[in-house]
């Protein structure tokens, strides 16, 4: 066999024997606790017993002393004269007093041993049908008590077992200080003085009880266990499940007709629920709902009628009757534990509600108090009303994280390792997967403070220009004047340059600047006073402060000129500049000016003159070239 074939057995066998170890080792372990659960109890219900047998000791003084005043007292009243009436009537209060003293010592001892079972630990005795027989409390030599339960539960199912024991053969042997019960030579179990104390009984006594439990024990699981009644049950259980059968079959064929009875008449008997244009829920979902829900309740009925059978079914036969238990604590303890756990969970759950509550309550002031700021209704000087919202945000962030903070104790589960181990490993994720994120927060922040622009504003951040649509803590939106929305990210905002067009726009107003270059021929007072009246033109250019003209450069075949205007429509920039171009275009073909732009040979070689044909004086011809020959000097 090869190598490959060979290694997932050996892996296998590996894994088997390590689980088989560590199985062993889990039972081992097991025993070892269960062990030292049993000396401890067994130290409980020694102590309990020491305790009440040296009350008991004391006690008996007490009876002895009271027994033999009784006594004395009897012996008086018998040596009486018929005459002596007063002194019959002391000595027989006397002994009245001393038999409701005794009656008062019987009633404490009762409520003692009554008390002292109480906080005990007792193991049982079982039957052949798993019954408890008897409860054994107190241990014989190095047999505890656990293990002395185990051992007479072991030796009744073996007189069980045995077809031919009579349970009436059962008999008790007295000794001086223990009583033995037997079948025969065989010692089904031995009782001592402490296991007649906790019964508060004597030994005798208590002996005769556990010989007729025995055997009664014995006599009902054989009864229980006959062929006839074997017989009757199985009956009992055909009959249960046809029953059971037919129930659920009539239950499913009762909520099938209604159902479909609803489907027929659903258009009939439901309209629909809506408001205004908006519908909620129409006459086929309504009755859809009302179907779904007749579903949920036939299930609910099946399963409540199952839950009351399962028990009659496991309770028919003796050896099924602790099954019912079992499964059904497979349910029920989850249940109890989650609803034991909410209801102990409840005092903390009225803080947290509170601490919510104060919060909430905490934040509609605040919000109140800056929806004031930012409508200008309240001032509040070097705070301006742009601030308010992010202000809030931010303020709302910290109580919602220190509100989180105090209610975090009393989260359920909060104290667990498991619960802080979620809680860190899920922190270090955030901060490792939200570092660009928080960056990003921050630049908002610190935007938001400077107020480098506000919502409507046309600024330009590197080479986008556009107005501000958005503006959170993580990005910036800006619509440019083709109808594109930019995202931008703040930290990008905050480490570049940020142009605001819209700052000075009302006030003088933003300059917008139109470069045109004009050839050294034209006067520049003439060029001047061209651009100046195409700005005059211009209906968005403002006249107050009046336009302006810069000149620029002198180029080579050119001037530059700059001609400088006023206009309040900073988001409109592309039109005023459209305008004010237009304009300097007519004026200047209208004086006769020719925009040299960007150049235009100066040796003109014959080319037309570049004005509007309108404007071309009548008869004008292009120069030609001139070339003129020219000799040297001799």
């Amino acid at each position: 066999m090869s190598l490959v074939r060979i290694f997932p057995l050996l892996l296998l066998a590996f894994f088997l024997s390590t689980s088989s170890y560590a199985q062993k080792e889990a039972a081992s372990q097991q025993e070892i606790a269960a062990e030292e659960v049993a000396i401890k109890q067994d130290s409980v219900n020694r102590q309990l017993l020491a305790d009440f047998q040296r009350r008991l000791h004391e006690t008996d003084s007490v009876r002895r002393a009271d027994s033999i005043n009784r006594e004395a007292l009897m012996q008086q009243l018998a040596t009486l004269k018929t005459t002596d009436n007063l002194k019959k009537e002391d000595i027989l209060r006397e002994i009245e007093a001393l038999k409701q003293k005794e009656e008062q010592r019987n009633l404490k001892r009762k409520a003692e041993i009554e008390s002292m079972r109480s906080k005990a630990v007792g193991w049982p005795v079982l039957g052949a049908l798993q019954d408890t027989v008897m409860v054994i409390y107190t241990r014989i030599g190095s047999y505890m008590p656990r293990e002395r339960a185990e051992a007479v539960s072991e030796r009744i199912a073996k007189l069980y077992e045995d077809d031919f024991m009579n349970p009436d053969s059962l008999s008790v042997y007295h000794h001086d200080t223990f009583s033995d019960i037997m079948y025969g030579d065989f010692v089904v179990m031995s009782i001592r003085e402490d296991d007649a104390l906790w019964d508060n009984t004597s030994v005798q006594k208590l002996a005769e009880d556990y010989r007729g439990r025995i055997a009664e024990s014995i006599r009902h699981a054989r009864q229980e266990n006959s062929f006839s009644r074997m017989l009757l049950r199985i009956g009992l259980m055909i009959l249960v499940i046809v029953v059971i059968s037919f129930m659920i079959f009539g239950i499913r064929r009762l909520f099938r007709r209604i159902s479909t009875h609803i489907n027929e008449k659903k258009q009939h008997w439901f309209r629909s629920f809506h408001y205004k244009d908006y519908t909620f829920i129409n006459a086929e979902q309504a009755g859809m709902l009302l179907v779904r829900a007749l579903n949920i309740l036939r299930w609910l009925m099946i399963i409540l009628l199952l839950f009351l059978v399962v028990p009659i079914i496991f309770s028919i036969f003796p050896f099924t009757r602790g099954w019912s238990e079992a499964i059904f604590d497979l349910f029920l303890t989850p249940l109890k534990k989650i609803s034991s756990s909410f209801w102990q969970y409840l005092p903390k759950l009225a803080t947290v509600i509170v601490i919510c509550l104060v919060i909430r309550y905490l934040l509609r002031a605040i919000r109140y108090i800056f929806t004031e700021i930012e409508q200008g209704k309240l001032k509040i000087n070097g705070f301006h009303a742009d601030w308010a919202h992010p202000t809030f945000a931010i303020l709302r962030t910290l109580i919602y994280a220190f509100g989180l903070i105090i209610i975090f104790p009393y989260l359920p589960g909060s104290e667990s390792e498991v619960f802080k181990g979620v809680s860190v490993f899920l922190g270090i994720l955030v901060s490792f997967g939200s570092s660009s994120a928080i960056s990003n927060i921050v630049a908002g922040l610190v935007i938001t403070y400077m107020r480098p622009f506000k919502i409507g504003d046309r600024i330009k951040i590197g080479d986008i220009s556009g107005d501000v649509i958005e503006k959170t803590l993580l990005v910036t939106r800006l619509k440019t004047v083709t109808n594109e929305e930019i995202t931008i990210p703040n930290s990008s905002i905050l480490s570049n340059n940020t142009v605001n067009y819209s700052t000075f726009s009302h006030d003088p107003g933003l300059i917008l600047t139109l470069p045109v270059t004009i050839g050294y021929d034209v006067p520049w007072q003439k060029v001047e006073a061209a651009l100046i009246e195409a700005a005059q033109r211009s209906s968005r250019v403002q006249q107050t402060p009046k336009p302006f003209v810069w000149q620029k450069s002198l180029g080579d075949f050119s001037v530059e000129y700059h001609l400088c205007v006023y206009t309040h429509e900073a988001n409109a920039q592309a039109g005023v500049y459209s305008e004010v171009y237009a304009n300097m275009q007519d004026v200047c073909s209208a004086h006769g000016i020719e925009i040299m732009s960007p150049h235009y040979f100066a040796h003109r070689d014959g080319n037309h003159v570049t004005l509007h044909p309108e404007d071309i004086p009548a008869g004008y011809r292009p120069e030609g070239i001139k070339v003129e020959r020219t000799t040297p000097e001799s």
